[in-house]
């Protein structure tokens, strides 16, 4: 059973999307898993999602273009765009969520988690340097932010694209009221807001923020590069801000495989330095290192890219 992948309205902003009962079902979810545990909480994605499946046609179509470009991208080699795969792809999504409620835990233990690319940090960690994260909507960021703080002493600081943080901040501390939550909207960043950023970097903590969300503003810069096979805006806010914050950069990716988790390093520049005129000409090697890293990522962990909304300049044909 196959339905088309072609997006319905390839210029609809992803945040025009109403983010469906978002507050209250993360608040209902906290419940069922503060007093059900994640047994019951597992058992109930399972109904939730497939509600949600069958009753959000954008999302569906969203996630089954997704997977078309992404198998065609790969030759064959990720899942196939069909109602099945695509039900998994939104069930991937939903034990995401289950993932961050555990890594926000202080009663339980972070999974098994190999690092790679740790030998790009270390020397910054040991120096107490900070630096700029760009990850994406894959996998779990939540658990890297805990790690972090865990093991390596690093205060990391999260900028969500969203309206929600707020909300997010207020669940995550009610699972664990010690926990110091870094997670602060940018839908606006102002020089308050910048010369915060720029003091924790110099003391040594990270700064995370995902590069594959255009701006609320319509006035905010994009850059169309081939992702996948097509033209996607991608924002140049994450090089802009690496600018001004003046430190290295690399991207970061955490996602979960058979035997617990994978975090990924990779280094994307020692400083990022642009020009004030032919800005985006002078961004456009960071950003396609930044999709070259994605799309790697997307063919490992093809149902960990969580997109759900027409994402591409143009449909599939």
């Amino acid at each position: 059973m196959r339905e088309s992948a072609a997006s319905s309205s390839p210029k609809t902003h992803w945040a025009e999307i109403r983010e469906a009962g978002f507050v209250g079902g993360m608040r209902f979810l906290f419940l069922v898993y503060k007093f059900g545990g994640a047994w019951l909480f597992r058992g109930l994605l399972f109904f939730v999602m497939l509600w949600f499946f069958t009753t959000r046609p954008l999302a569906r179509r969203a996630s089954l273009e997704y997977l078309a470009r992404l198998y065609e991208a790969s030759g064959g080699a990720t899942p196939a765009a069909n109602w099945r795969n695509s039900f998994r792809h939104f069930m991937s999504f939903a034990e995401t969520i289950l993932d961050k409620m555990l890594a926000c835990d202080p009663n339980r233990e972070p999974p098994p988690c190999l690092v790679s690319g740790a030998e790009h940090v270390q020397p910054l960690f040991d120096s107490g340097r900070g630096a700029l994260m760009i990850t994406a909507h894959l996998g779990n960021v939540e658990l890297c932010r805990r790690l972090a703080r865990e093991h390596v002493k690093v205060r990391v600081t999260v900028l969500m694209h969203t309206q929600n943080a707020q909300a997010f901040n207020q669940i995550l501390r009610a699972l664990n009221p010690k926990m110091e939550v870094d997670i602060l909207q940018v839908a606006n960043l102002d020089i308050a807001t910048a010369a915060l950023l720029s003091e924790r970097i110099e003391a040594g903590g990270l700064v995370v923020i995902a590069g594959d969300r255009v701006p609320l503003t319509p006035e905010g810069a994009t850059l169309a590069l081939p992702f996948l096979g097509a033209p996607a805006h991608f924002p140049l806010g994450p090089y802009i801000l690496a600018a001004a914050l003046g430190c290295p950069v690399f991207t970061l990716f955490g996602v979960r495989n058979a035997d617990g988790f994978t975090i990924t390093v990779r280094p994307l520049a020692k400083r990022i330095i642009l020009p004030r005129r032919e800005r985006q000409q002078a961004v456009m090697p960071y950003l396609s290192a930044y999709l070259a890293a994605l799309t790697e990522e997307c063919q490992k962990n093809p149902l960990q890219w969580f997109n759900f909304f027409p994402f591409w300049a143009q449909p599939l044909s």
